[in-house]
């Protein structure tokens, strides 16, 4: 199966992730962990990637969907993988599935947790202040202030992705505001249908 996870950051995505990636025995690939494991490997888009880091620019999307396509060549990926934080726009989405294309492949699903931003908002302060209560340093992230850029961020630059995948009839949906073990259960049970398909 081969998964893209969306959702709004503090929706759950990693812990998820985790869950789905013991369950079905699929890696979860990070663009941040691939970069960094081209660049050591001096792959020719890790080397690529490489000089445009050391310049400070933002590595193009042409290398980051060559390092994904590296990489979901490897063993461990040929069952299929989710991608995490990747595609993060609709025009890289566009390349993810024209590289899929190419090697005869398609995504299985794209799923996203709905989430409610209040609540969420909500969820953080309360999790900063216990954390705060604890003596424990909180986390950047784990403030209302940082938490609400990021989200508007990702109003602006991932949402999108949502109308995308919904246009090509990819797009499903599993509401991220239950407790975190029912979130489990109903990405599961979508799951599983989709590997019933597969082997059918």
């Amino acid at each position: 199966m081969r998964i893209i996870l969306l959702g709004p950051p503090g929706a759950g995505k990693g812990p998820q992730s985790e869950r789905i990636v013991e369950r079905f025995g699929i890696p979860q690939l990070s663009t941040g962990d691939m970069l960094r494991a081209a660049v050591a490997a001096g792959t020719p888009v890790g080397l690529e990637a490489k000089a445009v880091m050391e310049s400070g620019g933002l590595v193009p999307d042409s290398v980051v969907v060559g390092i994904v396509a590296d990489r979901i060549e490897e063993a461990d990926a040929k069952r299929g993988f989710i991608l995490d934080g990747f595609p993060r726009t609709v025009e890289q989405a566009k390349a993810l599935d024209a590289m899929l294309a190419e090697k005869g492949l398609s995504l299985s699903t794209v799923i996203e947790l709905k989430v409610d931003e209040d609540a969420l908002v909500g969820r953080i302060a309360k999790r900063a202040e216990e954390t705060a209560a604890k003596g424990l340093p909180v986390r950047k992230d784990d403030t209302p202030e940082v938490f609400k850029t990021r989200f508007d961020a990702y109003r602006r630059q991932t949402a999108p992705l949502s109308d995308h995948y919904s246009g090509t009839g990819m797009l499903e949906t599993v509401d991220g505001m239950k407790p975190i073990d029912a979130v489990t259960q109903d990405l599961f049970a979508l799951l599983e249908r989709h590997a019933e398909k597969a082997v059918s």
